[in-house]
């Protein structure tokens, strides 16, 4: 986050600085096309520049010249040396400084700087746990909500996590959540009908962009999800860790309660890079506490495979586990 918000700064800096070269560039090639008709020419264009950024600072490089025209540079030069940099550190410094009141056009300017990220709309008590969850698995998130209590931005900005204050069916509020480059879009507001609009606008928006939806009637649920290609949850699936993993790209049922219980069957691919490859089934039953029932690699599916079989990147793993272990999982597959 440090190095998003130091490349904010810059970019509100910019403005001074373009005016400053463009002042020193053009300056110095009108010195050095007067200092040649007033017979007091300089060696070059680029020393003529130099002369003008040295001035700017209060340290001229070269004598006093006899021509008036060209004298007047050296009491010009800086001045605008010196107002131009006064606003810079003016602006700079109001950015530097308001950047902890978090507005909202600060937070649009954070958001701007994610790519592979998650869209998360509704801050309620579903949309902070979700949010706490894909934080804990070091996930890009920017929040959407039209009406956050104080202590919760609070909270979820002390995460590092902007959080947008606006309606999210407007198109402009989720490209200012950086809508085109982002992964995922979570649906979490207790609407079902703002939640398919949402949805419908940012799957026609960005066609790749991966949407979990929250609806609370299972059958349409399922309908969604056979119609669209969402991941729709219903109100029996409505734990956060299972939004949370279909966020973090796995494939993932509503859970069902065995014994008081939470399972859910969930389908992931191992990534290039991941901390699963190289591990062995049993390892990763021993250690996330879950049963993987399939492995499939090389195109060749594997049902309740042995605990010596050895995992690789790019394999795909059917697992049964609750929600934690599936997270953790998740989080070291990267």
């Amino acid at each position: 986050m440090a190095w998003r918000e130091t490349m904010i700064l810059l970019k509100e800096f910019r403005r001074p600085v373009l005016i400053f070269v463009i002042a020193v560039l053009g300056l110095g090639l009108l010195y050095h096309y007067i200092a040649h008709q007033a017979g007091e020419p300089l060696g070059s264009l680029p020393e003529a520049v130099y002369l003008m950024l040295t001035l700017a600072f209060l340290q001229p490089s070269g004598s006093f010249p006899h021509s008036p025209i060209l004298q007047i540079f050296y009491f010009l030069l800086p001045v605008i040396g010196v107002i131009t940099l006064a606003q810079g550190l003016a602006e700079f410094g109001v950015v530097l400084f308001n950047r902890r009141a978090r507005s909202k056009e600060w937070e649009m300017a954070v958001a701007s700087t994610f790519s592979k990220h998650t869209i998360l709309v509704g801050l309620g008590h579903l949309g902070f746990r979700v949010v706490e969850l894909l934080h804990a698995m070091q996930k890009n998130v920017v929040v959407i909500e039209q009406k956050p209590t104080a202590q919760m931005i609070s909270t979820v900005q002390a995460m590092k996590i902007p959080v947008i204050q606006d309606d999210a069916s407007r198109l402009a509020t989720l490209e200012a959540a950086g809508i085109k480059k982002a992964k995922t879009i979570i649906l979490a507001t207790q609407n079902d009908s703002l939640n398919l609009q949402i949805a419908v606008k940012a799957r026609s928006y960005n066609p790749d962009i991966q949407v979990v939806i929250r609806i609370f009637d299972e059958d349409f649920a399922q309908s969604l999800q056979g119609q669209f290609g969402f991941t729709a949850l219903s109100a029996t699936g409505m734990a956060a860790p299972v939004f949370a993993a279909a966020a973090a790209g796995a494939d993932v049922t509503n859970p069902i309660s065995v014994e008081g219980q939470q399972l859910s069957l969930a389908r992931l691919t191992i990534s290039a890079g991941s901390e699963l490859a190289g591990k062995t089934v049993g390892h990763l039953e021993d250690n996330y506490h879950l049963n993987i029932i399939l492995v499939r690699h090389d195109h060749q599916s594997e049902m309740h495979p042995t605990d010596s079989t050895q995992l690789h990147a790019g394999d795909t793993l059917a697992v049964l586990c609750g929600p934690d272990p599936l997270n953790h999982l998740l989080h070291d597959n990267g």
